[in-house]
């Protein structure tokens, strides 16, 4: 047999690990796109269309634009963005407001290989914080890291964002914030890497949290571009 017909096997799966141990693997995962628009002159008329559609979604309220709207949609089956999601947003009322492509986002749940609940990491736990009515602000921005971060050693990559991490940590289990985080390589017009929302009761410690992430290796020294920053507070969400 050639090496053109061999058959090869890959194992593209999330991998997890129990709490006494054992490896865990997945191949769910959450597809998250977001959108923008402005000329949204009466969201009721949106919340109505919204209301009448399957697919999970939260309308957000943009704050630095007056008729400004912005939607998240979520499906594990990536064809509803082509599909579903494609047939609501080029119909009315839709199709009169006025899209804002710099601020489309597509991305993808992940793992990093430890996590002992893989349903909840991969699609639960970020469908549950979109739609979770008591965390009404949201701040949605892509990122790139500079690619110095990837001739870093596995240690040394662990290291970087182990202290991104602990900060998030800190500012979930004091109730500030929840952090929700996508990769989209290849998924993303402008090469980001990956899509980051923030969401939280307040806004004053969201926009803390990231200031404070400024002063971590990974966003000091190895970031090579963050933003547009979508920010929002929630119009309407799907039922959870």
């Amino acid at each position: 047999m050639s090496a053109d017909t061999e058959s090869v096997s890959l194992d593209l799966s999330e991998k997890g690990r129990a709490k006494d141990g054992t490896p865990l693997s997945s191949n769910k995962r959450l597809f998250m796109q977001f959108h923008a628009f402005g000329d949204c002159g009466d969201t009721e008329k949106i919340v109505k269309a919204l209301e009448k559609t399957d697919i999970d979604i939260a309308l957000y309220a943009d704050i630095n634009d007056p008729s400004g709207i912005g939607l998240m949609a979520m499906s594990e089956d990536p064809n509803v963005f082509a599909d579903g999601l494609r047939h609501l947003l080029s119909q009315s009322p839709f199709a009169e407001l006025t899209q804002k492509p710099e601020f489309t986002m597509l991305g993808r749940t992940y793992s990093f290989g430890y996590e002992p609940d893989l349903e909840r990491t991969l699609v639960d736990g970020p469908r549950e914080r979109v739609l979770d009515p008591g965390l009404p602000w949201v701040i949605w921005y892509p990122l790139r890291r500079n690619k110095q971060f990837e001739t870093l050693s596995e240690e040394e990559q662990r290291s970087v964002l182990g202290e991104h991490g602990k900060l998030g940590f800190k500012f979930g289990k004091a109730g500030y914030a929840k952090d929700i985080r996508l990769a989209c390589h290849g998924l993303d017009k402008n090469d980001n890497d990956f899509v980051i929302g923030i969401l939280g009761k307040d806004l004053a410690p969201m926009s803390i949290l990231i200031q404070t992430m400024r002063k971590t290796k990974q966003t000091s020294m190895y970031l090579e571009s963050l933003g547009p920053f979508f920010i929002g507070r929630i119009l309407y969400q799907s039922k959870i």
